[in-house]
C-alpha cells in the first residue's frame, strides 16, 4: 500500500488545495501518470501518482486545503508494499513515513496565567513553520503573532488565521474607554473586500451562482492587497515600433524555421526595460516597512492569461539574454503554463512585471502591480498609425506603453524618464536580432 501525500511545491509552501482529483477510487493509475491536481499561493499544478496500482481510497474531497506531508489517498498495487515511499511528491519530507499521529503539543495547557486574553488563550509562540506571506503580513499590520492561534497543520498559523486576528482585532470593542486600548492595525481587515449580495428586481430573475476557483479567489487576494498596499500611477507614452517592426518581419519567418516558434514584439519590449531597469534601479527595487530593497538580478515577470484566470512566470537574469534567449523563455515559460507544469520557484522572485494585454487588441490599460514589486509595463496592440513627422502624415507601427508604479518609492517624474528611455531604446534599436 502506498500513501500519496501533499507534496511541499517549494520551500515557502506549507500547505496547498486539492482542487481535482483525476482519478476515482478503484480506478488503475500508472506510476508518473497525473492523479490530481492542486493549488497553492504560488502556482496549479498536476500532481502524478508515486506508484502504479488502484486507488483505493480518497482521503481528502476536492476543494479542501491541507498541510504539507498530509496522506491524501492510498493506492494498493505495484508490488512495492508499504515500503514505497511517495517519491517525488514532497521535496522535502523526511525519510521515514509520516506519522498518522502527530504528538500534542504541550504547551497549549501548560502557559502561566499572566495578563492572558480573556477570549482565547493562543500557544506561547508560533507553532510550525511561518510562510513569507503570513510573515509579511505580521509585519505590515503589527501582528504578534504569539497571539494568533493557528488552525492548521500541528497548530501551524496560516494566512486565514492572520486575516481572522486582524478581523477580530480592528473591530470596535464594546465598553465606554476606547481610548486605552491598543491602536489597531492600520489596515483594512480582509485582502478581499466583502461583496455586496445581489438583490434580484421585482419579477422572475434568472441567475447561476458558483463558486469562484481557487486560483480566481487567490487572484482576488492578490489584486485587493496590491490595491491596498501601493497607492497606483499610471503614466502612458506613445511609442513608434516602426523599426522594431520591420526587424521583426525580416527575422519571424527565419525564427520560426530554425527554433520552432514565432518572433514576438515581447522580447524587444523586455530589452528595452532591462536598459532602462539598469539606468533607473528604483523601479527593479521593492519596499520592506521604511526600508528600499535594491535587488541585484533583473527577474522579469511576463503575465501569462490561462483559461481560468492569470499567472505571472518569471524571466530569471533577463539582462543576460538577448532577443533569442529572452523570447525562448517567453514561449517556454508561457507554454508550461498553459499546461500547468510550472514549477513554483519559477513564478516568484520577480523583479519587475510586463503584462501584453495587447495580444488580446487593447490599446491602453492600467495594470496592478504585482506585490511586492513596485512597477508593472502593459503593453498595448502595435497598430499603424498616421503620425505627423516634419509636417508631413506618414504610416508608422504605434504601440502604446503604460507604466503603473507604486508612488511610495517612484515619482512621476522619474516614472517619465524610465519610459523615455524604454521608448529610445526601441525607436532607435541597434541590437542584433540574432
Amino acid at each position: 500500500m502506498t500513501e500519496v501525500v501533499m507534496p511541499q511545491m517549494g520551500e515557502s509552501i506549507v500547505e496547498g488545495t486539492l482542487t481535482k482529483w483525476l482519478k476515482k477510487p478503484g480506478e488503475h493509475v500508472e506510476r508518473d501518470e497525473p492523479l490530481f491536481e492542486i493549488s497553492t499561493d504560488k502556482v496549479d499544478t498536476e500532481i502524478p501518482s508515486p506508484a502504479a496500482g488502484t486507488l483505493t481510497e480518497v482521503l481528502v474531497e476536492e476543494g479542501k486545503t491541507v498541510g504539507i506531508n498530509t496522506v491524501v489517498a492510498r493506492i494498493d498495487g505495484a508490488g512495492t508494499g508499504a515500503a514505497a515511499k511517495p517519491a517525488g511528491l514532497s521535496v522535502t519530507a523526511a525519510a521515514a513515513a509520516p506519522a498518522p499521529e502527530a504528538p500534542a503539543p504541550a504547551p497549549v495547557s501548560a502557559p502561566p496565567p499572566a495578563a492572558a486574553l480573556p477570549v482565547e488563550q493562543p500557544p506561547a509562540e508560533p507553532t510550525g513553520p511561518l510562510s513569507p506571506l503570513v510573515r509579511k503580513m505580521a509585519r505590515e499590520n503589527n501582528i504578534d503573532l504569539s497571539k494568533v492561534r493557528g488552525t492548521g497543520a500541528g497548530g501551524r498559523i496560516s494566512k486565514q488565521d492572520v486575516e481572522a486576528y486582524i478581523a477580530q482585532t480592528a473591530a470596535p470593542a464594546p465598553g465606554p474607554t476606547p481610548v486605552a486600548q491598543p491602536a489597531p492595525p492600520l489596515q483594512a481587515p480582509p485582502p478581499v473586500a466583502p461583496s455586496i449580495p445581489y438583490q434580484a428586481p421585482s419579477g422572475q430573475a434568472k441567475t447561476r451562482i458558483e463558486p469562484m476557483s481557487t486560483m480566481r479567489i487567490k487572484i482576488a487576494e492578490h489584486m485587493v492587497l496590491s490595491k491596498r498596499t501601493s497607492p497606483h500611477v499610471t503614466t502612458v507614452h506613445r511609442v513608434d515600433m516602426t523599426k522594431v517592426a520591420k526587424l521583426r518581419e525580416r527575422f519571424k519567418e527565419q525564427f520560426q524555421s530554425n527554433y520552432g516558434f514565432s518572433l514576438t514584439y515581447l522580447p524587444f519590449i523586455a530589452r528595452a526595460s532591462v536598459a532602462a531597469l539598469r539606468q533607473f534601479p528604483l523601479l527593479n527595487a521593492s519596499l520592506d516597512g521604511n526600508n528600499i530593497v535594491y535587488h541585484n538580478e533583473i527577474n522579469i515577470g511576463i503575465a501569462v492569461a490561462l483559461e481560468n484566470g492569470l499567472i505571472v512566470p518569471v524571466v530569471r537574469n533577463a539582462d543576460e539574454k538577448n532577443i533569442l534567449g529572452l523570447q525562448r523563455a517567453v514561449v517556454d515559460l508561457a507554454t508550461r503554463a498553459r499546461s500547468r507544469q510550472l514549477k513554483p520557484d519559477e513564478v516568484v522572485g520577480g523583479t519587475f512585471s510586463i503584462t501584453n494585454f495587447g495580444s488580446f487588441g487593447s490599446l491602453i490599460g492600467t495594470p496592478v502591480i504585482n506585490q511586492p514589486q513596485v512597477a508593472i509595463m502593459g503593453v498595448g496592440t502595435v497598430d499603424k498609425t498616421p503620425v505627423v513627422i516634419d509636417d508631413a502624415i506618414a504610416i508608422r507601427s504605434i504601440c502604446h506603453l503604460s507604466l503603473s508604479f507604486d508612488h511610495r518609492l517612484i515619482d512621476g517624474a522619474l516614472a517619465d524618464q524610465f519610459m523615455t528611455k524604454v521608448k529610445q531604446v526601441l525607436e532607435n534599436w541597434s541590437e542584433e536580432v540574432l
